[in-house]
């Protein structure tokens, strides 16, 4: 006998099916997960950084407003990325790298560089406000790397080609952010360009190479650091040193547990009241499992889905190799690094500092996802038909007026 869910399902795969074959569908799964994500994220700022901007501003408001600021900011270059045509984005990419590689190494000038927790990676703006160079030029080596190896299109059978001159340069500037002490950051610029070397089909043995390369580095970046050390070798067992290297993780974990699976209610943490280090950056989705419980953190974890499912889809239909190459690279950047940070709320991977895009405060990262995001819209609609579809609801809107 044939049930209700038993017909229910294959309509639904019918209905998810018409749906993806639209010509605006990776467009619009892009905007859709953008925008939810960054509306729970300023709205997971605010609670979680409430009692912590009361404390030390005198205002529970002022972390949130800081990071709505480089919100409105990121939206605004969102829409002139996604807007922008593409020869003219592929003639500012050089002069983009040049001027972020100059701002990296301005934070090495004694009295220039700001030095927060550790990591000599920040410059001093008006206001009170700081830049962080080194998340512009992730956005800027992913178009680098994809503008060159869209020119070399033909030649990327010869490993070579692919290599050089990409590895050299972009791996100069992840080591520029290791001399920045942000290992963070390092990883996910190197993990960049083992994707971008995967993306662009080098041969198995050079890989194998680079990767084994590019791990002993990273070995000898976590060893100039003893407390980066005392860490990495920590995370396994957070309860042998409870009060100093697995203080964060446990406590990340006691959020999580509380939690449970429908959270104790927006606003209601406990961890955020100064026990969880970092709870409305590094940390923030343990505050989330926290308020939101499972429920809510599952949320964001198939928001991310949607939105990686979304740009590894622009990359396999389009037929520009630039918007590939742009959209490949986009979409590993943000996929490893919210990986990593997930993994290090969890308990999986080392505790190293690393943001959650879209969600965690910071407005360097923010302001450079976004404008990333607004990039992959623009490669959305090099798909099919996509323009032709854009255009004309644009054109229905206005009629609608």
């Amino acid at each position: 006998m044939t049930t209700t869910d038993d017909r229910r399902s294959p309509a639904i795969v019918e209905a998810a099916r018409r749906t993806l074959e639209r010509p605006l569908a990776s467009y619009q799964l892009v905007l859709g997960s953008t925008a939810l994500l960054l509306g729970i994220g300023l709205i997971m700022v605010l609670s979680a950084s409430s009692i912590f901007a009361l404390v030390n501003y005198g205002n529970s408001f002022a972390i949130v407003l800081r990071q709505l600021i480089f919100a409105v900011l990121g939206v605004i270059g969102a829409v002139v990325a996604a807007r922008m045509p593409l020869p003219l984005l592929r003639r500012l990419i050089v002069p983009f790298l040049a001027v972020s590689v100059l701002l990296i190494m301005a934070t090495f000038i004694p009295g220039v560089g700001v030095t927060v927790n550790g990591n000599r990676n920040w410059l001093p703006l008006f206001g009170g406000f700081q830049l962080q160079p080194s998340e512009f030029a992730k956005l800027a080596l992913v178009l680098w790397i994809a503008d060159i190896y869209a020119r070399r299109q033909k030649y990327l059978g010869i490993p070579r080609y692919v290599i050089t001159p990409m590895v050299p340069v972009a791996g100069s500037v992840a080591l520029l952010v290791v001399g920045q002490h942000d290992l963070g950051t390092a990883l996910v610029l190197f993990a960049l360009i083992v994707g971008m070397l995967w993306v662009a089909g080098l041969p198995r043995k050079q890989m194998g190479g680079l990767v084994a390369l590019l791990f002993v580095g990273l070995v000898v970046a976590v060893a100039q650091s003893p407390h980066r050390v005392e860490r990495l070798l920590n995370f396994t067992n957070p309860q042998a040193d409870p009060d100093s290297a697995g203080f964060q993780a446990i406590h990340g974990m006691m959020a999580l547990a509380t939690g449970g699976f429908w959270g104790v209610g927006l606003g209601g943490s406990r961890q955020k009241w100064g026990s969880l280090p970092e709870a409305h950056t590094d940390f923030i989705l343990a505050v989330i499992g926290e308020e939101l419980g499972l429920i809510g953190t599952l949320v964001v974890l198939v928001l991310f889905i949607v939105l990686g499912f979304a740009g590894l889809r622009i990359a396999t239909r389009t037929r520009d190799p630039f918007v590939r190459y742009t959209a490949a690279g986009i979409t590993i950047w943000l996929m490893i690094q919210a990986v990593i940070n997930i993994g290090m709320v969890l308990g999986l991977l080392p505790v190293i500092g690393i943001p959650l895009p879209l969600i965690s405060y910071g407005g360097s990262s923010l302001l450079v996802t976004l404008v990333a995001l607004g990039v992959l819209l623009n490669c959305a609609t090099t798909e099919p038909g996509a323009r032709r579809a854009l255009a004309a609801g644009r054109a229905n809107r206005k009629k609608g007026r």
